[in-house]
């Protein structure tokens, strides 16, 4: 039967690669781009943010620039009390709990910007700035075959405080959010979609600033290789003031998961990945082929080859039908005063091992010992003692003192 498996899981695998072979044969591979919106700075993937950390370098030449990793208000690089300090959040979502937007909004009153770009702001944040953003999800622009087939989505930045209000754009991955609701007497409007629909605003606070931008993917590398959009970036961040001398570019809360992001469609990039792996030919083939070769594996060992069990009987005591047998023997011979004396050397023997008693002396002492270890009534361990002491003096014995020293035993015994 294994040899059979074993023939079948050959035959299995051989099919498999010839499929793969003559499947892949002239067959032009379509390199798909990766979807995955990261938005890391050491990621160099079309959605990562590599080249917006590394531009930092070039807009901001009199600062210095690092990474935290730590919650509002702990950070190593900045100072909760200093000024020309300036953070800068990108991130798919922005999971603020309302501790966390006090600790910003506290930093930026000394003299300092706050710059988060999410298309997700908590709750919490949208209270305390007075303005309600959309919560549409991410929108894939492209077929099952990679191929782009998506309207431009665009930015626009206004003026002013811009000098030139232009649109950029791009196709591929874009988050259609933005303000509906804001309170336009705390906030100021910088920039649009291509639906005139607010996506960048500004607010005062004590001596510095806060910035909400709902375009996190203009900061990837996708759209800041698109044409000329780094010109956006170059716009949108020089809100920060160009005589800033520390710059941290947060990490905290890329990280952070808040109440509903398993429900985000982009948290549930891995239920997609089965079906990004069938978009390859050979790919689908073969784990097809695998799923088929496992579970015609798992129902072949399924078939168990029965053995016959046996009816196991419950083992006899032969120990104890012994010493029925020779105390029959012994009382059909009608050797009465052997049997006691048999009986009596077991007595004494299990009270020698179970209590610990010595029994070359069976005086009152010993009866007393004996009454206080078993608990039974001195009489009746006086009566027994007394027999076997009789037995020593007396050569016969009847079949009446036979039967009333074994209850004696036998009631001894069970209450001992």
């Amino acid at each position: 039967m294994k040899k059979q498996v074993l023939y079948i899981v050959l035959f299995l695998v051989a099919l498999a690669v010839a499929v793969m072979l003559l499947t892949g044969k002239g067959e032009e591979r379509k390199r798909i781009p990766d979807q995955r919106v990261t938005l890391n700075k050491k990621d160099k993937n079309p959605y990562g943010a590599y080249i917006a950390y590394e531009g930092l370098k070039h807009l901001f030449r009199e600062a210095s620039i690092s990474t935290s990793k730590k919650e509002p208000g702990d950070w190593d690089s900045l100072s909760n009390y200093g000024n020309k300090q300036a953070l800068l959040i990108i991130s798919p979502r922005f999971y603020a709990s309302e501790y966390e937007m006090k600790k910003l909004i506290r930093f930026a009153e000394n003299g300092n910007d706050v710059f988060i770009s999410a298309r997700f702001l908590s709750s919490d944040a949208q209270e305390i700035i007075g303005a309600t953003s959309s919560e549409i999800n991410i929108s894939l622009q492209t077929d099952n075959n990679g191929n782009n087939i998506a309207d431009k989505p665009s930015f626009r930045l206004l003026q002013p405080p811009f000098a030139e209000p232009r649109n950029f754009s791009y196709k591929g991955l874009h988050f259609n959010s933005w303000f509906y609701d804001m309170d336009t007497t705390m906030a100021d409007k910088l920039g649009t979609d291509e639906m005139k629909r607010t996506n960048f605003i500004h607010l005062k606070t004590g001596q510095g600033n806060l910035y909400f931008h709902l375009a996190p993917l203009t900061f990837s590398n996708y759209f800041l290789l698109h044409g000329d959009n780094f010109a956006y970036y170059e716009n949108v961040l020089s809100v920060i003031a160009p005589d800033t001398k520390k710059l941290v570019w947060d990490e905290y809360f890329i990280d952070k998961k808040g109440f509903y992001s398993d429900n985000d469609e982009e948290d549930n990039e891995g239920s997609h990945s089965l079906s990004e792996l069938f978009k390859y030919k050979q790919t689908k083939w073969a784990l097809l082929i695998a799923i088929f070769t496992l579970l015609l594996y798992v129902l072949l060992e399924m078939r168990r080859r029965q053995r016959f069990i046996p009816v196991i009987t419950k083992p006899r005591n032969d120990s104890l039908d012994f010493v029925k047998t020779i105390g029959r023997l012994y009382y059909d011979r009608g050797d009465h005063h052997n049997l006691c004396h048999k009986m009596a050397a077991y007595f004494l023997e299990h009270v020698r091992n179970k209590y610990k008693l010595p029994t070359s002396n069976l005086d009152d002492e010993f009866i007393t010992k004996l009454q206080f270890k078993t608990g039974c009534d001195e009489a009746e361990v006086r009566s027994i003692v007394t027999f076997i002491n009789q037995l020593n003096s007396t050569s016969s014995v009847t079949s009446r003192q036979v039967t009333d020293f074994h209850k004696q035993l036998e009631s001894f015994y069970q209450k001992a």
